[in-house]
């Protein structure tokens, strides 16, 4: 299941297991600071680009199990464009992130992510005709405010790795968007495993471009990378089934301590509170949109940021 379907769904189960769901999520978020965390300790010695791309060649091996539904896919003319459109914005997406990945510290990186939804939210408006009330305006104003405390433009020296996860929220706010729409349509398992090998086949002329042997230790890490994914996004679906997204979505706040605590103790990269800052206050928006969203028994269309996870 996609957690775009995974998201739909948690309002016609949501209640049954609250604890469940709040630990799935914990699960979750140590799932993703562990992805984060390995490809930080590549320390740039295989080329983002290549990097991207062994991390999503390596994790089709878990699309074996679906290979039968794959091959007697048929799809419309309108759904391979949709799938084609959805593949290049997010291998676009993860190739700025794993560039990113390189060159900021984990907080940051974390807390930039939760710009995701936010993105989605406002694309909804443009692509669904979804209307916004004024208190999810302010939400968003908020949640690019708290962008602004992370960036800090004209106080400080950014860095193209910012611009390159802004970047990343536009591409992934889109690539998540088309997965609604095909989410309709057909099912989670297809809407991944095409996404998957979409991405892979995008990635591959880049990563030749910058082609470099890599060690096989450095294979061995992105492998682990696509497993801790692959690991994330099943457990964050475990958790919408068990209890509604507006209670799991706090959860995702302990993404950023984590990436906090990992990058002080094992890269000595210093605590900025100006960037726990700006992530609490775009968490906080993201939460409100995804409550205002269940309070009026909206199908949800803002994600819960794990959800747009490389």
């Amino acid at each position: 299941m996609t957690s775009s379907s995974a998201a739909a769904v948690a309002p016609r189960v949501a209640g049954q297991r609250p604890l469940a769901g709040i630990l799935w999520m914990v699960v979750t978020g140590l799932c993703f600071v562990g992805v984060t965390a390995l490809v930080k300790t590549l320390h740039g010695r295989v080329p983002a680009a290549e990097s991207a791309f062994l991390r999503y060649l390596m994790g089709l091996v878990f699309l074996i199990p679906v290979w039968r539904e794959l091959v007697a896919l048929r799809l419309t003319r309108r759904q391979w464009r949709l799938f084609t459109l959805r593949g290049a914005v997010h291998s676009v997406g993860v190739l700025l992130w794993f560039f990113a990945m390189s060159r900021l510290p984990l907080a940051e990186v974390t807390a930039m992510g939760y710009l995701t939804p936010v993105g989605v939210t406002i694309l909804a408006v443009i692509v669904l005709g979804e209307r916004l009330a004024v208190r999810r305006i302010l939400a968003i104003c908020a949640a690019l405010g708290g962008a602004m405390l992370i960036l800090r433009p004209g106080f400080r020296e950014l860095d193209p790795g910012h611009f390159a996860m802004l970047g990343t929220a536009v591409l992934y706010s889109a690539s998540y968007l088309t997965a609604k729409i095909l989410s309709d349509e057909l099912s989670a398992v297809v809407v991944v495993a095409l996404l998957s090998v979409m991405v892979t086949i995008g990635l591959a002329p880049f990563a030749y471009a910058v082609w470099v042997t890599p060690r096989l230790g450095d294979v061995g890490i992105l492998f682990c990378v696509a497993c801790f994914a692959t690991a994330g996004h099943y457990a964050m679906t475990l958790a919408f089934a068990a209890a509604p997204v507006t209670l799991t979505q706090p959860v995702t706040f302990l993404q950023l301590v984590w990436s906090v605590m990992v990058g002080l103790a094992v890269f000595g990269e210093p605590i900025d509170p100006w960037v726990v800052a700006g992530g609490c206050v775009i968490l906080a928006a993201v939460s409100f949109i995804t409550w205002r969203e269940a309070r009026l028994k909206r199908r949800y269309v803002t994600p819960p940021s794990p959800a747009t996870k490389v």
